[in-house]
């Protein structure tokens, strides 16, 4: 064994020589357990000659004896007396060199490479009264009851290991070890633009008893895992700095012990980074003696504290437009500063987003305008849609859009709200003193054909996002809460992806309640109950449709900021769809808008429809299209509504001289 002393020499500047130092003085003291115990013929003066060796190498590497900032932080934070102290060292001593980790091998009953009971009742004195101490410390001192030792073994109580948390020996020697079993997760710095939430009541409270290491469940809730770590970075960086973080069981005892003694050790905030579970039970949080403050960060209703300790609720809500503009100034600070005043309206993201964002942008030369910084939010916030939900990017400007002059208002309102939000909202304290919300709410009402479609995607268009298209009857189900399961998964894409939620035929959902003669109306209110409240707390731009406007739950109306009548186009409004729909060329002389705007009083759907076929049965014929393609196509419109076709425009007159 003398032969590898020479490796163990660690340089004085090595944070652990202090440790190395501590366990050489109690090696020493055990080589003379050793040397009074045992006999000769047991090896016992060589392996009591190596552990003097070693430990003169051991305490050369710290002659002064202190104890480093690790232990001495492990010692303050869970009480530890100083016969606790000393059964960390013995622990963790085999794992100094292989020359002892082979004596205490050699000392074990079963062969094993760890210190027993008994080896330690002997350094204690070995009395019975050492013996009766260290009955006690096991039963229920703070180094066995927060779990930083262990008694591990089923034989007799003196014959059983005495074993070290996994890695926490490395971690007092200042290396950045990690238990095996306990999945770590990687946190970042916190993001700007989250001052004002740190500011809160709540978290000032939570930042105070984490300052005073109370025990307690600082608990942090948000559905997108990104968003909750970011408040427990900002929370780390106003108590201590750094975070110690973990994806746990919160029913599991054992990893919540390693959790919280890897943080202490390292001077860190413990945060348990908590899954939603698969099945629907809550588990109920039990530290025990785990020190002060742990910090929860789950989904909301994942995680239920015991009744053992004080909690401190911490939702991850939604920050204001001052905080979000600083969030976009630190993310992207080359962006032109009307640019980000208008990202920061029109994009309500969490500043922990906008931080991921930062990254995406770094490195472009020349800085990216706003929108291709949309374009980057709608990248970065892609997520797997439910079904019968579409992400269509539209391109359909205000012209297109026939509507009389008061409706084609409202729906620019609509999207000129999202600009003045911060003023109205914040500046003016509407929404404190009149309780008004983020978003728009828009109600398309009339026939079918009318462009309630079309005019949701100039919506969209006009402010610069997607439009997420929802499908009413892919969505409804029979089953018992499966529609506002997949109605609120569509709501959630929307709020991800920040585009326009678009609900065709909602009067299928939003229909009026009516009075309960059996369980099916029951449930029938509730699911429009549910979606009231949904559509309430939907800050972003929505947009319904509806050919029967008479079906829809006045309480729904009420919620309603625009409601938009989109009524048969009149005689000038036809004329302007014809000639919008009908190509410039190849085009006969006898097509006459005016005519066919005056014999057939139908809606932009079918002057589309007519438009299309005409023009491909014109393709097949010679390639120029006529009036009389027009009204074959027309007349077919009219056979699928099974309504009586008017006849044929009369005949434009031509021009002699052509």
């Amino acid at each position: 064994m003398a032969e590898n002393l020479a490796l163990l020499r660690p340089p004085v500047a090595d944070p652990g020589a202090a440790m190395t130092a501590l366990a050489g003085s109690l090696a020493r003291r055990l080589a003379h357990v050793l040397t009074a115990h045992c006999t000769p013929e047991s090896g016992a003066p060589q392996a009591a000659g190596f552990l003097t060796e070693w430990a003169d190498l051991a305490e050369a590497a710290a002659p002064d004896g202190t104890r480093p900032a690790t232990l001495r932080r492990l010692v303050e934070r869970l009480g530890l007396t100083e016969p606790e102290v000393e059964l960390v060292l013995l622990a963790g001593l085999t794992g100094e060199h292989q020359g002892v980790s082979a004596t205490l091998r050699s000392l074990h009953p079963t062969g094993d490479p760890w210190p027993t009971l008994g080896l330690a009742a002997l350094l204690a004195g070995g009395s019975v009264e050492a013996r009766s101490r260290l009955r006690a410390l096991v039963a229920g001192g703070p180094a066995f009851a927060s779990r930083l030792l262990r008694a591990a073994g089923t034989g007799p109580f003196f014959e059983r290991s005495l074993l070290l948390t996994d890695g926490v020996w490395e971690v007092l020697h200042g290396h950045d070890a990690w238990p095996a079993g306990l999945p770590r997760v990687c946190a970042g710095p916190p993001p700007s633009g989250l001052d004002s939430w740190l500011r809160e009541l709540p978290t000032r409270r939570a930042v105070a008893v984490i300052a005073a290491d109370e025990p307690a469940v600082v608990l942090v809730t948000s559905d997108d895992e990104a968003v909750g770590l970011a408040r427990c970075a900002a929370l780390a960086s106003a108590v201590r700095g750094g975070l110690c973080v973990a994806r746990v069981d919160p029913a599991d005892p054992a990893a919540l012990a390693s959790l919280a003694l890897h943080a202490t050790v390292r001077d860190a905030l413990p945060v348990a980074l908590v899954d939603r579970p698969r099945d629907a039970a809550t588990p109920v949080v039990s530290l025990g003696a785990v020190p002060g403050a742990m910090v929860f960060c789950a989904p909301p209703g994942v995680v239920r504290p015991a009744a053992d300790r004080p909690v401190v609720w911490l939702p991850a809500g939604p920050v204001g437009a001052l905080d979000r503009r600083a969030a976009w100034d630190h993310a992207v600070p080359d962006l032109e500063p009307a640019a980000a005043e208008e990202l920061a309206a029109r994009h309500r993201l969490d500043p922990a987003v906008t931080a991921q964002l930062g990254l995406d942008v770094r490195g472009i030369d020349p800085p990216p305008s706003r929108a291709e910084v949309a374009a980057l939010i709608r990248t970065r916030l892609a997520t797997t849609l439910p079904a019968g939900v579409q992400l269509v990017t539209p391109d359909v400007p205000w012209a297109d859009v026939v509507l009389p002059a008061e409706g084609a208002d409202q729906l620019r309102d609509a999207v000129a709200r999202l600009d003045h939000e911060t003023r109205v909202l914040d500046e003016w304290a509407l929404r404190r003193r009149a309780h008004a919300g983020h978003g728009a709410r828009l109600l398309l009402c009339g026939p079918p054909g009318t462009g309630k479609s079309l005019a949701a995607r100039a919506v969209a268009t006009a402010a610069g996002t997607d439009l997420l298209v929802v499908d009413v009857s892919l969505i409804v189900s029979k089953w018992l809460g499966e529609t506002e399961k997949n109605l609120g998964a569509a709501f959630e894409a929307a709020e991800r992806t920040q585009a326009v939620l678009m609900l065709d035929e909602a009067d299928a959902i939003f229909g009026t309640r009516t009075e309960i003669s059996d369980a099916h109306d029951r449930y029938a209110n509730l699911e429009t109950s549910y979606l009231l409240a949904r559509l309430d707390r939907f800050e972003g731009l929505a947009i319904l449709t509806t050919n029967m406007r008479a079906n829809i739950d006045p309480a729904f109306l009420r919620r309603i900021d625009h409601l938009v009548e989109f009524p048969l186009p009149d005689r000038a409004g036809r004329a302007d769809l014809w000639r919008r729909h009908l190509p410039p060329e190849p085009l006969a002389d006898d097509v006459d808008p005016d005519a066919l705007a005056g014999l057939y009083p139908v809606p932009g759907a079918w002057i589309r429809n007519v438009s299309v076929a005409a023009a491909f049965t014109a393709a097949a014929d010679g390639g120029v299209l006529t009036q009389q393609h027009l009204v074959g196509a027309m007349r077919r419109e009219y056979a699928k509504a099974s309504l009586p076709f008017p006849g044929a425009p009369p005949r434009r007159r031509h021009d002699p001289a052509r």
